[in-house]
């Protein structure tokens, strides 16, 4: 039986889930953008002038390498009763205007904004650095990685995702649901976004012990503290939605430093810390660990480079932002002026005129900036992999950085 019929039966096997998963699960891609040619990524422009790899085509030849398909490494707690439970309370919040709802979407469709892919970033990095000195009986002959990295993986997107669903927490305040019916879906969704975002980061925590590495332990608790911190940076409106911080009177830097912060914080620590936990299971050397850190942060702050030029390239200007993205933010520092406008959503970020910020900051710097900033991230990304030997796996990590940036 075929890998896709197998996860079609898994799916099909809780009737509370595949009404949600399995009916509207999609995987979203676009055309790889071509890269440019440096001496840490000479390697991969090879593998990237032959016809250009789209993001579904250096997704899929990457899960062949690892063995599996890693979009479902957290399928089997998507599967569990309490998960079925969840998803069956949920639908009571059809019709609201819940944010958990908007998250539950952005998990299902899997796309490329929630980066779902961390886990098979993770297992990549595993098996193109290798392994020293384990024991035969940890590894998975398959898939060229240790049980322990494929544990971590699946830890690494429970971790993201339970994040995500705490995100969607609605701030309950006086007089803003006057209406009993719509204060009542509030806090039903508050509850069950609280209740499932637990569960996974329990989970998780369960999975990650049982590995028994006190360090590793010790390293991933850190990304946690870090995902928690970034939600207390700058300034914030009554629903800790992020507004940019005001910019010194020299502003020179002061985009790169404020995006970088809270991004790293954010996406960064998480994804570097887990490259860099699995290689420690792997025996590396701190020297190496260190590289496989910064893999992981360059990679996560060129995908979020990405992310932000999206709604300001892309055909549909309906798209939202955040008024922290990097856009935003190199417009700030060009001409603070435009801070007037943003100013407006202290209170509540619904009330800026998205419209016209948008059509500030495309006529501005900041798009071609941003450009330039996920080239940098995605060139720091590359001379890492220069460090490891030429494996499969290597040009399939540098496939996917070259995929991920054209949108």
């Amino acid at each position: 039986m075929s890998v896709n019929n197998v996860t079609a039966n898994l799916l099909r096997r809780s009737n509370a889930v595949s009404s949600i998963l399995y009916n509207q699960y999609k995987v979203i891609g676009t055309q790889g953008r071509q890269f440019h040619e440096t001496e840490g990524n000479r390697f991969a422009v090879k593998t990237a002038t032959n016809p250009k790899p789209d993001w579904n085509r250096a997704v899929s030849e990457a899960e062949k390498i690892v063995g599996y398909p890693t979009s479902f490494l957290s399928l089997r707690w998507l599967l569990s009763d309490e998960i079925a439970n969840v998803a069956l309370h949920l639908r009571k919040l059809v019709g609201s205007n819940h944010p958990l709802l908007k998250t539950a979407k952005s998990l299902i469709y899997n796309g490329r904004n929630n980066m779902q892919a961390w886990g098979l970033i993770v297992l990549l990095i595993s098996k193109a650095a290798g392994h020293l000195s384990v024991d035969d009986m940890e590894e998975d002959k398959a898939a060229g990685v240790l049980h322990s990295q494929r544990a971590l993986a699946e830890v690494t997107e429970m971790i993201r995702t339970s994040h995500l669903v705490h995100k969607g927490l609605v701030n309950i305040q006086p007089g803003v649901y006057p209406e009993a019916s719509e204060m009542n879906d509030m806090t039903f969704g508050n509850k069950i976004a609280l209740l499932s975002g637990d569960y996974l980061l329990g989970n998780s925590c369960a999975e990650l012990a049982a590995l028994r590495n006190q360090d590793l332990v010790e390293l991933m608790s850190s990304a946690v503290r870090d995902l928690a911190e970034a939600e207390f940076v700058g300034r914030r409106d009554n629903q800790n939605n992020p507004l940019p911080s005001i910019p010194p009177a020299d502003r020179t830097g002061y985009a790169v430093t404020e995006w970088t912060l809270r991004n790293v914080l954010s996406a960064g620590a998480l994804l570097g810390k887990s490259c860099q936990g699995t290689l420690k299971l792997a025996g590396h050397s701190d020297e190496i660990q260190e590289q496989g850190y910064n893999f992981g942060k360059h990679l996560a702050l060129a995908w979020q480079a990405c992310l932000d030029l999206g709604p300001f390239t892309g055909k549909d200007q309906t798209v939202p932002f955040s008024l922290c993205s990097a856009p935003v933010m190199f417009h700030i520092e060009h001409d603070p002026t435009i801070l007037t406008e943003i100013d407006k959503g202290l209170e509540s970020v619904q009330n800026v005129d998205y419209t016209k910020v948008h059509d500030i900051i495309v006529s501005g710097p900041g798009v071609e900036l941003t450009k330039q900033l996920q080239k940098e991230h995605s060139q720091r990304a590359m001379e890492v992999l220069a460090v490891f030997e030429e494996s499969d796996a290597r040009t399939a990590l540098s496939n996917i950085i070259v995929a991920m940036g054209d949108f």
